[in-house]
């Protein structure tokens, strides 16, 4: 197996986590409330969290990679990396067909290396000196980090709702 398969397998198991976080909010009651849930003022609900995980892949399997237009691309500026949540949630339909789409076409997008290519610098990680294989180690990490900060989120309005 590749070493590329290796990071793909990973990110197959992060992402059955992340829909089952997602899977958790919709058995909530008033599901939608708490996918806008915020842990605090100015803070990214759960909803964020999950959309940015799939249009940060996106991003990645196409623009960054090879400079394509990137699918959900009225989207980007709203769930981007830097981008402020606002309240206009995305539905739990489009949420997993961001995570489910963005994750095809990552793997895709991988699917044109070989472990050879795993030091190759891309034209749009120049600047950061990020490889073929840092890239992969950061989105493993991404969609970890932003798993869980959902995954607290929720934990916090589920306390909320015991207090």
């Amino acid at each position: 197996m590749s070493i590329i398969q290796i990071y793909l397998q990973q990110m197959d198991f992060q992402r059955t986590r992340t829909l089952a976080t997602l899977d958790d909010v919709a058995k909530q009651p008033e599901p939608l409330r708490v996918l806008g849930y915020r842990p605090g003022p100015g803070r990214a609900h759960i909803a964020w969290q999950l959309a940015h995980i799939g249009i940060t892949e996106e991003l990645f399997a196409t623009e960054r990679l090879f400079g394509r237009t990137p699918a959900y691309s009225d989207l980007v500026p709203r769930f981007k990396g830097g981008s402020t949540p606002d309240d206009d949630l995305p539905g739990f339909d489009l949420l997993r067909e961001i995570l489910l789409e963005s994750r095809t076409h990552l793997r895709n997008a991988m699917g044109s290396f070989t472990d050879q290519d795993l030091p190759v610098i891309p034209e749009w990680f120049r600047e950061r000196g990020w490889t073929l294989e840092r890239i992969l180690q950061v989105l493993c990490w991404h969609e970890a980090h932003h798993q869980g900060q959902a995954h607290i989120t929720l934990n916090l309005w589920k306390a909320s709702q015991n207090a």
